[in-house]
């Protein structure tokens, strides 16, 4: 007898290999996947505005990217000790302004040309739940500690998604038309909106993403929410916070995601760094044996005969721990 479901995940026809660029932008989900290809040397760029959570902002930043936007000081905001942008994450706030916009344009100047090359964008949508400034309507990715009364809360309906996604999707397609769109409805569960309302934001989502894939070619959906809800489907499989994937859950979508993401020809490669990074992070009792230091002399010529094939690939790390 079977005790739970498992689902069966939909090959890509054209999968992603080492020839490949990859870019993910959305909830903290997509940093996931995105950072276990980054462990595999894969040509990866991960959310150049930091966390993303609704439509409306990614759009909004992928728009940005296309137009190569930049920013000057009049599109920041001080508060509480810091410089931000109400289209970024924390992680671009600075005390100082000059570092805030230095950040921001420069994530912006590499990710606009890296967007353009890609040949895959993996977006994961995390809440149709969305803010903006009772002041100007302006949309924001995030609120910054601004007190609550200085926003307006809303939902995003299914037609603005899709809508929203078709400017930007047309325009990206006259620059980059062999590029093809994976999406995901982040797994993690938005309870402060109400598990209600988190319902609600999520079958809005689903809405959204089925509907262009029905309307749009090349915009395929990797089903991170199902696995995890309808698959693992088990408190076990969370965090302390009973909101986001615990590590193991993790670790159970990302295995999913490279059989139906990632050529089959580059698991030797994968292994192989899989063998290299364990090397680099053994620690012997004594190394200043000569087997230790023969050892890391065969790692570095593991490292050296990869990157004459994959020049692209960096070992920056590994080699420093290895020298």
């Amino acid at each position: 007898m079977k005790f739970r479901t498992e689902i069966e995940v939909p090959e890509l026809s054209n999968k992603l290999d080492y020839s490949s660029k990859a870019l993910f932008i959305g909830s903290c989900f997509t940093a996931n996947m995105g950072e276990y290809l980054q462990q595999y040397k894969f040509r990866v760029n991960i959310n150049p505005f930091g966390v993303l959570y609704n439509p409306g902002s990614i759009f909004s930043g992928l728009n940005m990217l296309l137009n190569d936007k930049q920013f000057t000081a009049d599109d920041l905001h001080y508060q509480n000790g810091l410089w931000f942008s109400y289209s970024h994450h924390s992680s671009f706030s600075s005390p100082d302004k000059d570092e805030c916009l230095q950040k921001i344009n420069s994530s912006i100047k590499l990710s606009s040309e890296f967007l353009k090359q890609t040949g895959f964008l993996f977006i994961t949508l995390g809440t149709a739940w969305s803010y903006s400034l009772k002041v100007n309507k302006h949309e924001v990715a995030n609120c910054h500690k601004t007190p609550a009364k200085e926003f307006e809360r809303f939902l995003i309906e299914v037609d603005e998604i899709i809508e929203r996604f078709r400017y930007f999707f047309n325009a990206l397609k006259k620059i980059n038309p062999s590029v093809k769109v994976i999406f995901s409805v982040s797994p993690i569960r938005h309870l402060k909106d109400g598990a209600h309302e988190n319902q609600i934001s999520k079958s809005t989502l689903l809405l959204g993403i089925n509907k262009i894939q029905e309307d749009f070619d090349d915009c395929f959906y990797f089903p991170a929410y199902e696995l995890l809800l309808d698959d693992l489907r088990d408190y076990r499989f969370y965090a302390d916070d009973m909101c986001h994937p615990s590590k193991q859950a993790v670790e159970y979508i990302w295995n999913k995601f490279r059989d139906a993401v990632i050529e089959k020809s580059c698991t030797p490669v994968m292994k192989e760094i899989d063998a290299i990074v364990a090397a680099a992070n053994h620690r012997p009792f004594n190394a200043h044996t000569p087997q230790h230091k023969y050892f890391q002399q065969k790692t570095i010529g593991k490292i050296n005969k990869l990157k004459a094939e994959y020049p692209f690939m960096d070992f920056t790390r590994e080699l420093k721990i290895l020298s």
